[in-house]
């Protein structure tokens, strides 16, 4: 099955799993599924701030810097001013809508159902805020980059430095910023600080090592999952909505910013991720609200934290997966650095 025309498989089997565990583990041992790579690049930065007067940011201060970031990077490109980037001229080939609205390719009709795109990008910043921050004290943001969206790294960081310099949190306390990391296999490394040049490592596709015979994954920021518009709890959690998330939203990543189309079966993964059993788990529920100015209103974005544990044996398919997640996040609100896991 092509990659792209099988994304229309992820969206209708994805949470509803067409063969019970039993049929569908007979049907993994008749007929393997394989192990794939995904033509997915990634790279990560640690950009680091410094308060310039005392400062309190939001308990999580994902949407904050997000919101703030997508209006400063509009100030900083839009030519044409236009209200409504699909009315503009410039829409597909201005970098804020690719970054924050991205068109679907109109060359790929079954693209054209989906209106915009995930973001090639996800901000993570330190996962509780709420301590107040002191004049010339030091916070970080960790930025994720995907695909093609590397080729706006400049533009990134600089849309950040001026959001933060306008001010974040409720009273816009200003930050500068001071320097910038990229991740590397030995650590971090320093490729840009203020009126120097940026000096950058090439992004990677992300190599899984062998999948362990058991492995635990800790789930650090809220993780939301709805079936049917039922959200996910800790009592009806299971390995399946998880993966369906991770499913789709790795595979439209690739299929919108990456350079290599993904051919996998799609609905035989979903049915199969169905088969397989979570050892213990550790979840509890974690309540989040943001405020949306769009919407005017405040909007929920809890979701779960905690601990799953995994056996290693049947689950080398749903590996790449797995461990290519702890970069894409997975659930409602990824791009704020929401639904991020890390695995031991």
């Amino acid at each position: 099955m092509n990659g792209i025309s099988g994304i229309k498989g992820v969206d209708r089997l994805i949470l509803k799993p067409a063969l019970s565990s039993a049929e569908t583990a007979a049907m993994t041992v008749s007929n393997p599924i394989p192990v794939i790579t995904l033509p997915l690049t990634v790279s990560r930065y640690r950009l680091h701030f410094i308060a310039q007067e005392p400062l309190r940011l939001p308990a999580y201060a994902g949407s904050a810097w997000r919101g703030a970031f997508g209006h400063a990077l509009k100030r900083l490109v839009c030519v044409t001013h236009e209200p409504h980037c699909p009315d503009c001229l410039l829409y597909r080939s201005c970098s804020y809508p690719y970054l924050f609205e991205t068109p679907p390719d109109p060359a790929i009709a079954l693209l054209r159902k989906y209106p915009a795109a995930p973001h090639p990008f996800l901000l993570h910043p330190p996962a509780d805020t709420r301590r107040p921050l002191t004049e010339g004290e030091e916070t970080l943001l960790d930025l994720t980059l995907f695909g093609h969206g590397h080729r706006y790294l400049p533009y990134i960081i600089h849309a950040l430095d001026q959001a933060a310099a306008r001010g974040l949190g409720t009273h816009r306390g200003r930050l500068a910023l001071a320097a910038v990391e990229q991740q590397v296999a030995t650590g971090w490394t320093p490729i840009y600080q203020p009126d120097g040049p940026l000096t950058l490592q090439p992004p990677h596709i992300p190599e899984p090592p062998p999948c362990p015979e058991r492995l635990t994954l800790r789930i650090d920021t809220p993780l939301r999952l709805a079936v049917d518009n039922d959200h996910i709890t800790p009592d009806t959690f299971r390995f399946t909505h998880l993966f369906g998330s991770l499913l789709r939203r790795v595979s439209l990543l690739i299929a919108f910013h990456g350079d290599a189309p993904l051919t996998t079966d799609f609905a035989v993964l979903a049915r199969a991720a169905d088969a397989i059993p979570l050892i213990t788990t550790r979840l509890r529920w974690r309540d989040w609200n943001r405020y949306s100015s769009r919407q005017r209103n405040t909007v929920p974005m809890g979701g779960l934290v905690g601990e799953i544990e995994l056996n290693g044996g049947g689950l080398e398919p749903f590996w790449p997966w797995l461990w290519l997640g702890q970069w894409t996040h997975a659930g409602k609100g990824a791009v704020m650095g929401l639904g991020g896991y890390r695995i031991d």
